[in-house]
């Protein structure tokens, strides 16, 4: 039987607070992220990383010291795994891209397996030229310098993906039965973790897609004239990144006296952005400036349909090449789900 190697990916955390300031040396020295040269990128990274370590490890002492990403990852590749090894012969890595396991290190296991074929799966249901496309460039990279010429397939997104977009609605659905003694005083935000607004400016499809995933999340609830609104989350620095802001989002929502809930539309994992920003800042914002009540539903994580549709994904990815589009396009610049360029790995 054909032995499949399966990759998640996704941004990566600190392990312990030691690890803060590295973390954030890597991520602020991607060139996709800080698009300088790379010597100015590195002193950069290097002063931003100095700057913001006090408060990261602040941000990560509410939940014990560390980001859970790893965790939370490692329990969707268990699940995975089991979904999968009723297909056939499949084995699920995990590969991180600002801290351990690095790609190099989820490379020696791969290689180790001796698959056939790998399939690259995405955490990032939304394509972002700092999400998806960071990773794939590393990994084109430390295959190439290892030799690892095995056939490779990369799911590059899925803002509509069926499981994913039911596994949100579903936990929306139920906490908008919980609030339905007030339905017409609810404001239901869907927050996705921003981007400078110039990448975006420069061809980033990602508010593209997050608008895709909010749409079909609404067509699956069908519940007309819900006040809703797009926003974003976690923005850092002096630059205009992707508006409206969710924590202005908030405020406004809360002085009209609202009950706020909060959806997480590009996570699908819990990590500081939904622990300590959704639940501990925005929450305290949303209580001190007189909402009527804060709610913010869990991401995806290990719901059934949630994981059922990565499986479906990758199933159809063994039999794609290059770059695979959940909408089963192989994406290329004309590609309309998703405009991208990429050459295969």
């Amino acid at each position: 039987m054909k032995r499949i190697a399966v990759v998640l990916y996704n941004l990566g955390g600190p392990d312990n607070p030691e690890a803060v300031k590295p973390f954030l040396f890597n991520l602020f020295n991607d060139p996709l992220i800080l698009r300088q040269t790379a010597g100015i990128r590195w002193l950069l990274a290097k002063i931003i990383s100095n700057r913001r370590t006090p408060v990261a490890k602040e941000i990560y002492s509410k939940i014990g010291g560390r980001s859970p990403i790893l965790t939370e990852t490692e329990k969707q590749a268990k699940a995975l795994n089991l979904v999968l090894g009723q297909e056939g012969s499949y084995r699920v890595f995990i590969a991180m891209r600002y801290w351990h396991p690095f790609a190099e290190e989820c490379l020696k296991e791969v290689i180790d397996y001796n698959p056939e074929q790998v399939i690259l799966v995405p955490l990032y249901p939304q394509f972002s030229t700092t999400t998806t496309e960071s990773f794939l460039r590393v990994w084109k990279c430390v295959t190439e310098k290892k030799g690892f010429d095995v056939g490779t397939t990369a799911i590059c997104c899925y803002p509509r993906q069926e499981g994913f977009i039911k596994t949100i609605s579903g936990l929306l659905q139920a906490s908008l039965q919980k609030t339905s003694s007030a339905p017409n005083n609810r404001k239901i935000l869907f927050s996705a973790h921003g981007i400078p607004k110039k990448f975006v400016v420069d061809g980033d499809p990602y508010e593209s897609h997050v608008n895709l995933t909010v749409d079909a999340i609404l067509q699956d609830l069908d519940m007309p004239d819900l006040d809703y609104t797009v926003c974003y989350q976690s923005r850092v620095g002096p630059v205009e990144w992707l508006r409206p802001y969710t924590d202005e989002v908030i405020i406004k929502a809360a002085r009209k006296g609202q009950t706020i809930i909060v959806v997480p539309v590009a996570f699908v994992s819990e990590h500081s952005e939904t622990l300590v920003e959704l639940d501990i800042e925005y929450r305290d914002l949303a209580i001190r400036h007189g909402a009527a009540g804060y709610v913010r539903i869990p991401t995806v994580g290990v719901n059934t349909l949630f994981i059922a549709g990565i499986a479906q994904m990758v199933i159809e990815a063994v039999r794609a090449r290059g770059v695979f589009c959940s909408g089963g396009l192989i994406c290329a610049k004309d590609c309309p789900t998703c405009p991208i360029n990429q050459a295969a790995t």
